[in-house]
């Protein structure tokens, strides 16, 4: 099941621990968070190591269907390895995940599927 949101943004460890005490005060209060999964680096330059133009392209196209890596590859133009070194580093981010899928006389599919519906970059300067 995809999450509803992730949310990438740009923020100090300090803000970090800020919203970690926000939602610890909230859940004492017995009220619920909303779901979802922050992702915060500390540095923008780390942010954009992360998320290229390239990157997100391949983000908005697995997040409207599953493929293989040689289809997106296909679909976007683009060579099928740089496309399997993004899923990879995508998939270490937690922003993408791969499964492997059973093709009839053929062996096994690997294939690409969002982990969220909505991705949401923050950052300000």
């Amino acid at each position: 099941m995809k999450r509803t949101k992730i949310s990438l943004r740009v923020g100090s460890s300090e803000e970090f621990f800020n919203r970690l005490r926000e939602h610890a005060k909230k859940l004492d209060k017995g009220e619920t968070l909303p779901p979802g999964i922050t992702i915060t680096f500390e540095d923008p330059i780390d942010l954009l190591k992360v998320i290229t133009s390239e990157r997100v392209r391949l983000l908005r196209r697995v997040k409207e269907q599953s493929q293989q890596i040689s289809a997106l590859a296909s679909g976007l133009k683009r060579d099928v390895r740089a496309v399997s070194r993004d899923v990879s580093l995508l998939e270490k981010a937690g922003l993408l995940r791969t499964s492997y899928r059973t093709n009839p006389g053929h062996g096994r599919l690997k294939v690409v599927e969002s982990v969220a519906q909505e991705y949401k970059l923050i950052a300000s300067l």
